[in-house]
C-alpha cells in the first residue's frame, strides 16, 4: 500500500476517470449475475459476488453537520446497503478543525476499520497534518481514500502530501476557473465580492484562486470575505458587508455555506435581482434563491457520488485483496440555473439529500442529456 503517491495525477494530468463510468461498472458488476445473497454473517453484494466479512468503513470529515454533505452520508450508506454491509461511520469536525480530524483517523486506525474516507484540508504544502495518520492507517493494512478536498492546490497543481490511495471530487481549482468566466459573462468590471467560509482550506480555496485568476487580467477588483462555518455567522457576516458595500457589481461565494444564506441577505440588503449572483452546491436556500431569481447559478459537484463511491473503491479494494486499485474520479462540474433547475426541485431522493428520503429510488426521465463541463485533462 506505498503506491499511493505515484497515483497523484488530479488536475495535472489525465487520470481522472468518469464518475458516472466508474459508478456504471461496479454496479453492472454486483447486479447482472443470478445467485443467492448470503447471510449477515458474513456478507456481500447480491448476484454471485463471494461472501465476505462484515467490513466496516468510517468517513472522517471536516464539516460533518453542514447539509451539502446530507447527500454524501445518503450515498455512502445507499453502496452499503447495496453492498450488504453496515453503514459507515460518520465522524470528524463541526468547524473544520484538523486536529479533532486526525483524532478521528486515529480512532478509525485504532478500531481496525477496513477502510477510511476522509477530507484532506491542509492549506500548505508545508502543513503535513494529514500525513501521519493517514500513513498509519496504511502501514496497519487499512485503505485510505480522500473525497471533496485532496490537499493544497498550487498553480493549478494538487500537492497531496498523504500516501491515500485515490481521490473522489471535484477538479476544485478548474471549477473556480470555471466560475470565473461565468462571472465574466455576468458581471462588468469592478469590484465583486467572494465569500469564502474557511481562507485557505483546501477543500475552498482552490476555488477562489481559479475564479481570480481568470478575474484579475480582466480588470474586476475582487474582495475576500471570510463567513466562518456556522449559518448564523454566515449570514452576519454577508450583512454586515453588504451594509457597507451597496455598489459592489457582483456577490458570489465558493461554499455551501455561504451560498445557501446568500440570496436571502442580497434580498434583506435590496441588491436581490439589481447585481449578479452565484456560487457553488445544492443547499435547499440556494436552490430556493435561483428559483426566485435571487441568484444566477450554483455549480453542482454531485456530493451524492463522494459518498457513494469511496465505499465501492474501499470495498473492491478489500475484495480483490488490494488487485483493483481505486482511480482519482472527477465528480464533475454542472451550472445549475432557472432554466433546468426544475428537476432540482421536483425530485426528492437521497441522491439530491431531500428532507424526507430514505432509500434510493428509481427516477423515470426523458429527454435529450446534456454532459457537465469537463474538468480533467483530454
Amino acid at each position: 500500500m506505498q503506491d499511493g503517491p505515484t497515483r497523484r495525477r488530479l488536475l495535472a494530468g489525465t487520470g481522472l476517470v468518469s464518475a458516472t463510468a466508474a459508478a456504471s461498472a461496479l454496479l453492472a458488476a454486483c447486479s447482472s449475475s443470478t445467485g443467492s445473497v448470503p447471510s449477515q454473517a458474513a456478507t456481500g453484494a447480491a448476484a454471485n459476488f463471494p461472501a465476505t466479512p462484515a467490513w466496516q468503513f468510517w468517513f472522517v470529515n471536516h464539516v460533518t453537520t453542514n447539509p451539502f454533505f446530507v447527500p454524501t452520508q445518503f450515498g455512502m450508506r445507499d453502496a452499503a446497503a447495496l453492498l450488504g454491509l453496515s453503514a459507515p461511520k460518520w465522524t470528524g469536525s463541526t468547524s473544520s478543525t484538523v486536529s479533532q480530524m486526525l483524532s478521528a483517523i486515529d480512532t478509525a486506525v485504532a478500531a481496525k476499520a477496513n477502510g477510511i474516507a476522509t477530507t484532506v484540508i491542509n492549506s500548505s504544502p508545508a502543513d503535513t497534518s494529514f500525513a501521519i495518520p493517514v500513513a498509519a492507517a496504511m502501514n496497519a493494512g487499512i485503505p485510505v481514500v480522500s473525497y471533496n478536498a485532496d490537499g493544497p492546490i498550487i498553480n493549478g497543481a494538487v500537492t497531496p502530501g498523504t500516501n491515500r490511495l485515490c481521490y473522489v471530487g471535484q477538479a476544485l481549482y478548474l471549477s473556480g476557473q470555471q466560475m470565473g468566466e461565468r462571472i465574466k459573462s455576468l458581471a462588468k468590471p469592478g469590484e465583486i465580492v467572494i465569500f469564502i467560509a474557511t481562507p485557505g482550506s483546501a477543500n475552498i480555496q482552490p476555488r477562489y484562486d481559479g475564479a481570480a485568476s481568470v478575474l484579475a487580467p480582466a480588470g474586476y477588483s475582487v474582495k475576500t470575505v471570510a463567513t466562518g462555518t456556522s449559518t448564523a455567522g454566515v449570514a452576519l457576516a454577508e450583512k454586515a458587508f453588504f451594509a457597507s458595500n451597496q455598489k459592489i457589481t457582483g456577490a458570489f461565494a465558493v461554499d455551501a455555506g455561504s451560498t445557501e444564506v446568500l440570496g436571502a441577505q442580497l434580498v434583506a440588503s435590496g441588491l436581490a435581482g439589481k447585481i449578479p449572483a452565484g456560487g457553488f452546491d445544492l443547499t435547499p436556500g440556494t436552490l430556493t434563491a435561483i428559483n426566485a431569481r435571487q441568484l444566477d447559478f450554483t455549480i453542482d459537484q454531485d456530493p451524492y457520488l463522494q459518498g457513494f463511491l469511496p465505499v465501492l473503491y474501499l470495498y473492491m479494494f478489500n475484495l480483490t485483496g488490494g488487485l483493483v486499485l481505486p482511480p482519482d474520479t472527477d465528480t464533475g462540474l454542472t451550472f445549475i440555473t432557472k432554466s433546468n433547475i426544475s428537476p432540482y426541485l421536483s425530485t426528492k431522493t437521497t441522491y439530491a439529500g431531500s428532507t424526507g428520503a430514505n432509500s434510493p429510488t428509481l427516477v423515470p426521465r426523458s429527454g435529450p442529456i446534456n454532459n457537465p463541463i469537463a474538468t480533467t485533462s483530454t
